[in-house]
């Protein structure tokens, strides 16, 4: 294949579309959340993730599951667990087994807080979504998102 190659440019160009996609979805849900609930998509993705954490085996996750979860390297997402301790919506707290092992768990602060933002993260989500699919483009992959059926957890 070369740089020319009909395939490699219809590959790009879905991938372009892709990337517009998820940017303009990300913009709509980051400005519906800051503006109602003082929270960035990344902070509401962090609360989400840690709120599906349950007690006994591999129920916690370890903070590179969480990165991987919120699609942020380990550093970045450490800086964000310290924001959101700083606010009093995480607490962390050594493991039990391996002392070496930090647990981070969402506070009631944070629970209450994540349950009043999901209902604007989902209108946003949604609204995004339908502004997306008038464009030609982006019609095909909003029907795909639409279509997925992917167990949370």
């Amino acid at each position: 294949m070369t740089a020319t190659d009909p395939a490699l440019t219809a590959l790009s160009q879905g991938w372009c579309a892709l990337s517009l996609l998820h940017g303009r979805i990300e913009a709509h849900i980051e400005r519906a959340l800051e503006a109602g609930h003082g929270l960035s998509v990344r902070e509401f993705s962090l609360l989400d993730v840690l709120s599906r954490q349950h007690s006994g085996p591999g129920g916690h996750l370890q903070m590179k599951q969480v990165a991987d979860a919120v699609v942020l390297s380990q550093s970045a997402t450490t800086r964000l667990v310290t924001r959101l301790e700083d606010r009093g919506l995480l607490t962390r707290y050594l493991c039990d087994t391996d002392r070496r092992g930090i647990y981070t768990d969402v506070t009631e602060a944070g629970l209450a807080l994540l349950t009043e933002a999901r209902p604007t993260n989902d209108a946003a989500l949604r609204e995004a979504l339908d502004e997306a699919a008038k464009n030609p483009e982006l019609a095909p992959l909003v029907r795909a998102v639409e279509e997925l059926h992917v167990p949370v957890g």
